[in-house]
């Protein structure tokens, strides 16, 4: 799956939340008592509220905000991902 199709898959006015998102993620993870489990919910639930302010109550908003999320978090694991991988290819 390609970028610009996920990137077409959320409204351009929300790339906000997922910057704001992405940096909700990192802080909790940074957080002392704060389960790693959790983020994700807490990130989807900020996505979702930050999308109803922006947008207006409803089932898109609520939609996008859900896509917001998802993709900071998605987003977050590709990137400390790829930099694991690269830093275990030069451990080889």
């Amino acid at each position: 799956m390609e970028w610009n199709i996920i990137f077409e898959l959320i409204d351009p006015r929300l790339m906000v939340v997922v910057a704001a998102c992405w940096i909700l993620g990192v802080a909790l993870k940074h957080t002392p008592g704060v389960p790693s489990w959790s983020i994700i919910y807490h990130v989807i639930i900020a996505a979702i509220l930050l999308s109803v302010w922006l947008i207006g109550f409803g089932p898109e908003s609520v939609i996008q905000g859900v896509l917001a999320g998802a993709f900071a978090v998605f987003g977050h694991q590709f990137v400390k991902q790829a930099k694991e991988a690269r830093t275990n290819d030069k451990d080889v």
